[in-house]
């Protein structure tokens, strides 16, 4: 299974990074790989200073050894090694009009000190950050993400797209970090699914990314903004980067069992602001988007 997944996302990495560079038109992806002195190590590529894509990161990590303590506390294990991969990407577009995205797939491993599994899983997930809100474009995304669910069963959507809303919220400002998705994660083996069946959903989901957020990207790239709008979006993004160093799991994950510092960090944003005490106008788009994400949308 682990061969399979870490294949499936070398195959997806190379797929997204074409599209992307694409629809970029000018900026490319510059590559990097590195190994993790413990086991295993990673291909990063990263998008800086595009035409569309003012940053963005597309990477994949497959990374093996002995369970770092803290980890063995928050598992409850002791001795235990493990296997990890994933493909974890963000994009963070130029113009304010086109959202910032965020995707997830994982697989992961727990050994005993006979190298037998004792533990297996999937998780992952996609979810829209748009800086000014377009309802069709989150009626598109939360779309595509039910049609891939519908496929293996008919609570999957309303159930993970209700766990996307309860994690990606900053619970410090009361607000979510943006529309949501889809959020799953300790995915294994019971009498309904079969951890082929995980494999099958997972790569479903992998799979319907491109037709998630593309045809909104096509859409908004060439809207004009104003220089307003632009010191916005950075305000926003200081939300962004607010969640992933405070809440965000995979960011602690990465830290504690000592990571590539640039791979997890390759989620921030190049250009943010903090500005004091910030409220938008009264009646304005700025406002309508905040008093959205206090409050979640079945937009499906």
């Amino acid at each position: 299974m682990k061969d399979k997944f870490f294949n499936y996302i070398q195959e997806l990495q190379d797929t997204i990074t074409s599209k992307l560079e694409e629809i970029d038109g000018k900026g490319t992806f510059k590559e990097d790989l590195w190994k993790r002195p413990e086991g295993g190590g990673g291909r990063t590529r990263v998008i800086e200073n595009g035409k569309v894509f003012e940053k963005g990161g597309v990477n994949i990590s497959g990374v093996h050894g002995k369970l770092p303590d803290s980890m063995q506390k928050y598992f409850g294990v002791e001795d235990a090694d493990f296997f990890a991969c994933g493909l974890s990407l963000v994009l963070h577009p130029k113009n304010p009009m086109v959202p910032t995205v965020h995707a997830n797939w994982r697989y992961f491993e727990m050994y005993d000190k006979e190298g037998n599994i004792v533990d297996q899983w999937f998780g992952g997930g996609q979810d829209l950050t748009p800086y000014y809100l377009f309802d069709e474009d989150a009626k598109h995304f939360h779309q595509v993400c039910k049609t891939a669910c519908d496929k293996y069963n008919p609570e999957f959507y309303s159930k993970y797209k209700a766990r996307c809303d309860e994690y990606f919220y900053n619970t410090h400002r009361n607000e979510g970090r943006g529309l949501g998705g889809l959020f799953f994660d300790y995915c294994k083996a019971s009498d309904e699914m079969t951890m082929q069946n995980w494999y099958n959903f997972v790569i479903e989901v992998g799979d319907s990314f491109l037709e998630a957020y593309v045809p909104i990207v096509e859409k908004r790239k060439n809207l004009s903004y104003t220089k307003e709008q632009r010191d916005w979006q950075e305000i926003r993004r200081g939300r962004y980067v607010e969640f992933n160093l405070v809440h965000d799991k995979g960011t602690l994950f990465g830290l504690k069992t000592n990571g590539r510092i640039e791979s997890i960090l390759m989620s921030l944003p190049p250009h943010v602001q903090w500005v004091y005490n910030h409220h938008p106008e009264k009646g304005s788009k700025e406002e309508r988007l905040i008093k959205v994400l206090q409050n979640p949308v079945d937009w499906v």
